[in-house]
């Protein structure tokens, strides 16, 4: 069992920025793909950001390409996602999402743990 837990959530004006963190328990995180996604109000969750077990390789969704940065911290069981330029279309719940196959994907069906995820409102 992988639990997942995000934070650094929270109000911000448009252009400004946050750091989100997704903790992970277990002592094998560093075997794990991680992903993040996001939910914005009325829509369906959709990609942002994964990144391989060794930090190696990152993906990211077109919409946030050149803005937001996955990095993960093996030694600290953490993966973040470092958000810049914040655009009011930005605003969703963000979630962490583990892979134990240690694969980077955009599909979420392939992700086993979920985080309970994250609000991020950007004001214009």
């Amino acid at each position: 069992q992988v639990q997942l837990v995000e934070s650094g959530g929270g109000l911000v004006q448009a252009g400004g920025s946050l750091r989100l963190s997704c903790s992970a328990s277990g002592r094998t995180f560093s075997s794990y793909g991680m992903g993040w996604f996001r939910q914005p109000p009325g829509k369906e969750r959709e990609f942002v950001a994964a990144i391989t077990r060794s930090g190696v390789s990152t993906y990211y969704a077109d919409s946030v390409k050149g803005r937001l940065t996955i990095s993960r911290d093996n030694a600290k069981n953490t993966v973040y996602l470092q958000m810049n330029s914040l655009k009011p279309e930005d605003t969703a719940v963000y979630y962490c999402a583990a892979e134990l196959g240690g694969y980077a994907t955009r599909w979420e069906h392939a992700y086993d743990y979920w985080g309970q995820g994250t609000q991020v409102t950007v004001s214009s």
